[in-house]
């Protein structure tokens, strides 16, 4: 049980073009006898003209159910924007419960808006590239890898952008086999498989990892139906089952070889979601703790290994370990500068949340969570 539930909304409320199969916003709202706080960002421009027309667009009592208007990532002087305020409460006939400030906080950002896709490329002593993959998913996984100072982490889209990196990652995908068609079709394939026929480094996660094996077959249909022929840089095949994996995992890396020798006996945590299963696992990379049982995850095969576990950099023992294998095969000293991921995110929701109390009235928001769908304005 929990004090509170917050439903995130997904765009906007007022797509009037889909409204009559609206599940996850005001139709969502109604199903739960939720009220609702209706959030603008003011970044992009145009905040005031926004909430307005998204209350008015509204059935009315959708816009009862509205109990205040937030406006977020505000930057300069608040009684500049008061005016503007006070007239927005009279068109709506909604109290505006508070103006968030813009801050500089690190947090985890949604798959297909990051702006760390489009980064400038940082100076670092190991260089690796992230390949961009058109239906990338959980890319948060590198975040920790960012985050070092030792580290110069950037991601490629295009053949002419991969350069000579230390280490080609190939992330995780909301659709392996059509992104592995684009890879193979944007000549970014040929530069991996040279790039791994030279002794280079290359680790594959979830959908990445099933891509380094041989054959993807979907005989059920999950991504379409079919075989497609991995890059074929790990023995082994993944069939596309009907029922998705989801669970938290813990391991140990079992099978360690080339440059990451020095992982061997790592611990990491992380989490599994993905729809194959991948086998032969002659070699397994680690051994997994899930469920209440034990069993092998990955395959490792020279200077290449995949897994199946996101989240696998977030311990920074294990992503220090990662990191040091990389410098130690350059000659280069091993560094310290990972962080303990939980505690970093932790401190960051902490400075955001801080942020957030401060900007709202949050007297009239616990009013609101006391009365419920029978509070009214």
């Amino acid at each position: 049980n929990y004090d509170v539930i917050v439903i995130e909304g997904a765009g906007s409320p007022a797509e009037i073009n889909l409204k009559q199969d609206d599940i996850v916003n005001m139709g969502m709202a109604k199903r739960a006898k939720a009220p609702v706080l209706l959030c603008g960002d003011i970044d992009p421009g145009g905040v005031f003209a926004a909430l307005y027309g998204t209350v008015k667009l509204l059935d009315s009592d959708e816009q009862e159910r509205i109990k205040g208007l937030i406006i977020n990532k505000f930057r300069g002087d608040i009684t500049i924007l008061e005016p503007g305020l006070k007239q927005l409460e009279e068109l709506t006939g909604k109290p505006v419960v508070g103006v968030v400030p813009y801050m500089d906080v690190d947090l985890d950002d949604e798959d297909s808006l990051s702006e760390r896709f489009t980064r400038k490329k940082k100076a670092g002593l190991v260089d690796i590239a992230v390949i961009r993959l058109p239906h990338i998913s959980n890319f948060t996984d590198f975040n920790p890898l960012q985050r070092m100072e030792a580290v110069s982490l950037h991601y490629v889209r295009k053949a002419s952008e991969l350069g000579r990196p230390d280490l080609i990652i190939l992330p995780g995908t909301k659709n392996t086999i059509e992104d592995l068609k684009w890879l193979r079709e944007s000549g970014l394939e040929a530069l991996i498989l040279r790039h791994a026929s030279s002794g280079g480094a290359v680790v594959g996660i979830c959908g990445g990892y099933q891509m380094l094996g041989k054959l993807i077959s979907d005989p059920y249909g999950v991504e379409g139906g079919g075989d497609v022929r991995g890059l074929g840089l790990l023995e082994a095949d993944t069939v596309f089952e009907q029922e998705k994996s989801r669970t938290r995992v813990s391991g140990r890396v079992l099978n360690a070889e080339g440059i990451f020798s020095g992982l061997a006996g790592a611990e990491f945590e992380g989490y599994e979601i993905h729809m194959g299963i991948t086998k032969p696992i002659v070699k397994p990379f680690s051994m997994l703790s899930k469920d209440g049982a034990e069993g092998p995850d990955g395959l490792v095969s020279g200077n290449v290994w995949g897994s199946y576990v996101h989240g696998i950099f977030d311990k920074a023992g294990f992503t220090q370990r990662f990191v040091n294998c990389i410098l130690k095969s350059k000659g280069l000293d091993e560094d310290s500068g990972a962080l303990d991921w939980a505690q970093y995110k932790q401190a960051q929701y902490d400075i955001l949340a801080e942020g957030v109390r401060n900007a709202l009235d949050m007297s009239f928001i616990y009013r609101i969570l006391e009365e419920g769908d029978s509070f009214a304005l």
